[in-house]
């Protein structure tokens, strides 16, 4: 397809060909029967027309090889499309390993991103070009959707809870970034602009913007001044869990049940401690809800996964 038709945009992602080969199967297929069912109404109609008012239609018994035909056919492509598209959601839910970390925050109507390293940007993102991106995604007020083209992703973000998505740029230049969920009256305003870089690029562009303090450092300001480390200690005298490795390890609640300590149950211990109390310690932690913002969260988050890493670290 040439990159010039301004109504498809150009691959500029890893999944970008595949996404596009999927939804090419699945237009063809839908053309080939629209065309084949108008044909046969049309042909039917003619073919078997009443041509005297005193001719009757022959009876029709029915058809075994028939109803078996338009049984299994329909069948095997309907499950043709289920495990095609299964497996490229799959592959799309699951980053690699060691993804770039990018924190997203939608508000009406705006987006904020913020790098580890603490760069801030309002309607642009630069990533590097070939290095896998995971976006951590939220929203302040209503629900959003980062929708990236070229890169054939979109996501929802909603407010109250964290959704991700990822991918991997493999062109570098500047593609546009849209809201694709309604969200106001100035919701077509919402867009922005995803800007590639090669690696030498990217890396003077981290260098050149510098804010000198990581989201990790800012998080850890802010554990500090919220009180948290009096109670989040690494020793036994702490009344809350030690976080020292937590991120992302099971947590076993008074309840019984077993979590994983990822970004949502973070965001939710901050915002409601009651909701899963970690076995051996007491509901006593206040909720800061409406103290901290959605990026103060997030910065919390890098700082207990820089725990998390350091904990690991010693092992």
């Amino acid at each position: 397809m040439p990159s010039e038709f301004a109504l498809f945009p150009q691959r500029a992602s890893t999944i970008a060909g595949s996404v596009d080969a999927l939804y090419f199967f699945l237009v063809g297929v839908s053309l080939f029967f629209t065309v084949l069912i108008f044909a046969m109404v049309f042909g039917f109609a003619i073919k078997y027309r009443r041509r005297s008012e005193e001719e009757l239609p022959r009876p029709i018994d029915g058809s075994m090889r028939l109803e078996v035909m338009w049984t299994v056919i329909p069948f095997i492509l309907t499950m043709v499309m289920f495990a095609w598209g299964a497996t490229l959601y799959l592959r799309n839910s699951r980053p690699p390993d060691g993804s770039l970390e990018v924190y997203v925050v939608g508000k009406q109507w705006m987006w904020k991103l913020q790098h580890p390293e603490g760069q801030r940007e309002i309607n642009q993102l630069h990533v590097p070009v070939n290095v896998p991106v995971r976006l951590i995604m939220t929203s302040e007020d209503v629900i959003h959707s980062f929708f990236v083209p070229a890169f054939r992703i979109k996501q929802d973000v909603l407010p109250g809870r964290y959704t991700t998505q990822w991918f991997q740029a493999t062109r570098p230049g500047e593609y546009h970034l849209f809201c694709a969920e309604y969200c106001g009256n100035q919701h077509s305003g919402m867009i922005g602009t995803v800007t590639v870089l090669g690696a030498v690029e990217y890396e003077n562009w981290l260098g050149g913007g510098a804010s000198g303090e990581s989201m990790a450092s800012t998080g850890e300001r802010l554990f500090q001044q919220l009180g948290c480390s009096g109670c989040h200690r690494s020793d036994a005298a702490g009344r809350g869990p030690a976080l020292e490795g937590v991120f992302n390890a099971p947590v076993k609640l008074e309840t019984g049940e077993t979590v994983i300590a990822d970004e949502p149950y973070i965001r939710e211990s901050i915002l409601n401690p009651r909701a899963k109390v970690v076995v051996g310690f007491r509901p006593i932690m206040p909720t800061f809800a409406g103290q901290v913002s959605e990026e103060s969260i997030l910065q919390l988050i890098a700082y207990i996964k820089t725990l998390a890493r350091a904990d690991r670290s010693k092992r």
